[in-house]
């Protein structure tokens, strides 16, 4: 009997699959320093326990996507192992701050399936949920990988395509216990900007770039406990070249956007993204902002912004798709995301 884990193929999933993944991971300040050196990111509340205590939170919780990042992670050796890419995230929450000493676990429910038109390969929809020690749903999402097939001739299954919703409501957003914006301090936060100055058609270009490194992606990669091939395995991919981590892209994206959004503090809702081109090490990443929406909340003095992250490797400004309607080649993001700000 093999001792080793080959990854799932296309073949092996069926809807309504339910998987346990490995390893649980408890969390500690380590996490956030570690991911403070791999991004400039700098946004207050997931910089300071001071701040964070000012907004009435406990501490300063992990930042939402190293939490988003720990969690899918762990599905990778069952869900994404054997991927071409991953393609895009659908209905995404996060439900609970996590905090240093938290111990994360995930969980994935296959959701819909979808064999490509070429017999090689097949689109896997799942739904994972991120788990803290007491149970607590700290995370969930969807999101859809292409998966190659070990066997050629294996069956296609029925196609099942999940209906996800395209947009997350202002209602489906949950805003952390406590949390409270009125005596924001805005010096500390590095900008003037609140809910109000953002006007639904805006957009901010951010104006930094960083170039990817190889080395950089490979620790971001490994301390995600991300083991996709495409990332790690330069010879599993024809033109011989490490795929960057998607993951790493969204994060560096989220970081360079500080730059006029600072004060867009925490996301807590993912209503869509596209992996829209691959990125390979040597591109310099650039970003861009687009307001779509702008909601009131419960929380005292607190706002959310429906945003549109774009990231491209060194493209203008404000050009996503051609006239065909698809993605510009330079286009490497797009992201569709509801962040907390103060009113």
């Amino acid at each position: 009997m093999a001792k080793t884990n080959p990854g799932r193929f296309f073949e092996d999933y069926s809807i309504g699959q339910v998987i346990d993944h490995a390893v649980p991971r408890t969390v500690s300040g380590g996490e956030r320093a570690l991911y403070h050196a791999l991004y400039p990111a700098r946004h207050a509340l997931y910089s300071s326990d001071e701040f964070a205590r000012s907004v009435g939170l406990p501490a300063s919780p992990l930042d939402d996507l190293a939490a988003f990042h720990i969690v899918f992670g762990k599905t990778v050796p069952d869900v994404s192992l054997n991927a071409v890419a991953n393609l895009g995230y659908a209905e995404g929450r996060w439900l609970k701050p996590i905090y240093a000493g938290d111990t994360l676990r995930s969980s994935s429910e296959v959701i819909g399936l979808k064999q490509n038109s070429n017999g090689k390969s097949g689109v896997v929809y799942v739904r994972t949920r991120g788990t803290n020690q007491r149970g607590e749903t700290v995370l969930d999402y969807c999101r859809w990988v292409m998966v190659r097939k070990k066997n050629i001739d294996a069956p296609a299954p029925e196609t099942v395509l999940p209906d996800l919703k395209t947009v997350l409501a202002p209602e489906d957003l949950v805003i952390p216990e406590g949390l409270d914006f009125t005596n924001y301090d805005f010096t500390l936060a590095g900008e003037p900007h609140r809910w109000g100055d953002y006007e639904i058609g805006e957009q901010i270009d951010h104006v930094d770039g960083v170039t990817i490194e190889e080395a950089e992606h490979m620790l971001a990669t490994r301390l995600w406990q991300n083991t996709a091939k495409v990332h790690f395995d330069a010879t599993f991919r024809e033109d011989g070249k490490r795929l960057i981590y998607g993951g790493h892209v969204i994060s560096m994206a989220r970081a360079l956007s500080f730059n006029g959004l600072a004060n867009a503090q925490m996301i807590v809702g993912l209503n869509g993204g596209a992996h829209a081109n691959p990125c390979f090490a040597g591109d310099t990443i650039k970003v861009w902002s687009e307001v779509l929406d702008r909601a009131e909340t419960a929380a005292p003095g607190v706002g959310a912004l429906r945003l549109r992250l774009v990231a491209t490797k060194g493209g203008a400004p404000f050009a996503l798709k051609g006239e065909d309607g698809k993605y510009r080649p330079e286009v490497l993001l797009d992201l569709d995301y509801w962040a907390l700000i103060p009113r």
